[in-house]
């Protein structure tokens, strides 16, 4: 019999310092045009986003000026790309062993023999999967696999890796580390656009065990859904001064009429595998934004509460990339132990959203604690 993955455990971390209050007052008092100063207050309110984190500690001068404890977004010219990957290198295993940490005081004892990390805000050699095999006490021996690059729905594919790792070795131990520090990638810019996308993202870090023991989120099977014609829709493109991103307005609307295609097929290769989004009883879907969460919910005619944990993710730490579509797991395994509303046994889909325009996605199961 062919093994089954789970999730057994997972933990979270985010940086110190909260900075959405100071990134909106820097925008806020750097807008040169009044009606998009008018149209950037109305979506921070719309936004459903409170907190974002970072290692970079927000400052107000005596004069109200908005800058950070160490000038790394000065008042002169911003830093360069080599320049934020140093404070990468700095910041991203300091984050990573605290999710590992808070996953197991001791991962050492684990035995783990797989390490699957994934990363899209920053590059350095030797890279974050050996520091951190090195920081944390694993075996040299650990077989590495590091997932780049891929963005928001790098978590699904981590876990399809490790998922895959599983059903060929079912007494592999896999370590799953998502870490973004997406803020650092923050531009100094007039481009509504850009700020608008730049509103949405935080930093954080989460570390997942993932093994053929029965308890936690059984992972199903995996597919992925290209949507045509957007291809473009949402970019992530290195410059002289960070990476650039791009997040089409279109991008809510692709995704929905992706989605209600995909319903509509109701056959066995639709990412619904031929049922009914009535037929699933729980939902992580990636909090990429609130116009992408409300995408999903009216493209699927979802329940009122059905996505309320992904909303809560992006209420309380923002978009954090690869890292986020963790965090709602991580909600659900939490709600579960507590008693609260998330249906052990119950059929579950997870998907996340990035460049391509593409949909990765994953069924599971959520077991009783």
């Amino acid at each position: 019999m062919t093994a089954i993955a789970h999730v057994n455990a997972i933990g979270t971390a985010v940086p110190p310092h909260q900075v959405h209050d100071a990134f909106v007052g820097f925008v806020r008092a750097s807008l040169s045009d009044p009606a998009h100063a008018r149209l950037f207050d109305r979506m921070v309110t719309r936004a459903g986003i409170e907190r974002r984190f970072s290692f970079i500690q927000p400052e107000v001068l005596p004069d109200g000026r908005i800058t950070d404890r160490d000038r790394f977004y000065g008042l002169g010219h911003w830093p360069s790309t080599a320049a934020r990957m140093a404070r990468y290198e700095r910041d991203a295993p300091v984050l990573a062993l605290q999710a590992v940490r808070a996953l197991s005081t001791d991962i050492a004892a684990e035995g783990v023999t797989h390490l699957v990390l994934a990363s899209c805000t920053g590059f350095v050699a030797p890279g974050l999967d050996q520091v951190l095999v090195s920081q944390a006490g694993l075996d040299p021996a650990v077989e590495r696999t590091v997932v780049g690059f891929m963005g928001c729905y790098a978590a699904v594919n981590a876990l399809r890796s490790a998922h895959h790792i599983v059903r060929s070795e079912p007494e592999a131990r896999v370590l799953v580390v998502n870490l973004e520090l997406c803020t650092l990638h923050f531009q100094r810019t007039q481009d509504l656009e850009k700020l608008l996308s730049m509103l949405l993202f935080g930093d954080g870090a989460a570390a997942a065990l993932v093994t053929a023991e029965p308890h936690g989120i059984a992972l199903t099977d995996f597919r992925s859904a290209a949507i045509p014609g957007s291809g473009e829709a949402i970019t992530w493109r290195i410059g002289d001064q960070g990476f650039d991103m791009h997040l089409d307005g279109q991008v809510p609307s692709f995704i929905a009429n992706a989605l209600r295609a995909e319903r509509g097929r109701n056959d066995p290769g639709s990412i619904f595998r031929g049922l009914s989004p009535a037929d699933y009883d729980l939902w992580a879907v990636h909090a990429g934004g609130r116009t992408i969460l409300d995408a999903v919910d009216r493209a699927l005619n979802l329940p009122a509460d059905a996505l309320h944990r992904s909303r809560e993710v992006l209420r309380r730490f923002g978009n954090m990339s690869s890292a986020t579509l963790m965090f709602v797991l991580a909600a659900m395994l939490e709600d579960r132990t507590q008693g609260g509303a998330a249906t052990a046994g119950g059929n579950g889909i997870a998907m996340a959203f990035g460049p391509g325009l593409a949909a990765e996605t994953f069924r599971f199961r959520l077991l009783p604690a």
